[in-house]
């Protein structure tokens, strides 16, 4: 699994984040686990499926990471 925790500058900019998450995950039909508490969204990625990563979880993770940087997320 892939597992990232990032924190925002704040409540908005962190459900902002996961609104961007949200709608590429539905258009990949891969959905992440994940929590937010305040500014700090915490995201799993697997296959369970398949018992581990594929390519889906990889597209996810790359997406998320552009995401996070775009948004001046800190790990």
């Amino acid at each position: 699994a892939i597992v990232r925790e990032l924190s925002f500058a704040d409540f908005n900019a962190a459900f902002g984040f996961m609104t961007r998450v949200a709608l590429m995950a539905d258009k990949l039909d891969h959905h992440p686990e994940w929590s937010n508490v305040y500014n700090r969204v915490t995201l799993l990625l697997t296959t369970h499926d398949a018992g581990g990563l594929t390519d889906r979880d990889l597209t996810l993770a790359r997406f998320i990471d552009a995401a996070a940087d775009m948004t001046g997320a800190t790990a």
